[in-house]
């Protein structure tokens, strides 16, 4: 057997070395810049734009004089187009917050977040397979990127869709300017 002292030490030894384990560890990991590629601009034409579009179109009701046809997906390709889509406006709104893009502006930073969450919306309608469900989160798709133009981008909406609270005439002024 282990002489007590010698028992002791060790014991000390094993309940020190957990305890000195996290000074050892680095610091806080150094956090790396983002370096947007896009302006805000080419993001919503390029990005955005055509995921919004690949949604909303996905589902709907055409009425002519031939006759009411019902738009939705039918196959599991289409189905997955239509997840994809709704992934990437969920992701674009972490694209908008990207400081080059937010500037620290309250009302960016809030209609971003509210992109990820009707994206995330938009994510579970098309991962049901839920035309009804689609077509509602993209009616809320459509209310987000209004309210976000009304303030960045009024040249992009028409005045009919301008929200009551917004003058046209002062919206571009609001938080900043019109573009980011």
């Amino acid at each position: 057997m282990f002489p007590l002292h010698q028992a002791v030490s060790r014991r000390a030894v094993l309940l020190a070395v957990p305890a000195l384990i996290p000074a050892c560890a680095p610091d806080a990991p150094e956090s790396f810049p983002f370096d947007a590629v896009a302006d805000g601009r080419q993001l919503m034409v390029s990005v955005i734009e055509p995921a919004a579009e690949v949604y909303w179109d996905a589902v709907g009701v055409i009425m002519d004089l031939e006759g009411t046809y019902e738009i939705e997906p039918q196959s599991d390709e289409e189905w997955e187009a239509v997840e994809n889509a709704a992934w990437v406006l969920a992701e674009s709104g972490n694209l908008l917050l990207l400081e080059d893009r937010a500037q620290g502006r309250e009302h960016w930073i809030a209609m971003s977040r509210a992109m990820i969450e009707v994206g995330r919306r938009a994510v579970d309608a098309a991962v049901a397979k839920d035309p009804q469900a689609v077509f509602d989160v993209g009616a809320e798709v459509y209310f987000v990127c209004v309210g976000c133009h009304a303030a960045y981008a009024t040249e992009t909406i028409r005045p009919s869709d301008m929200p009551d609270s917004v003058d046209a005439d002062s919206a571009g002024a609001a938080e900043g300017g019109r573009r980011p």
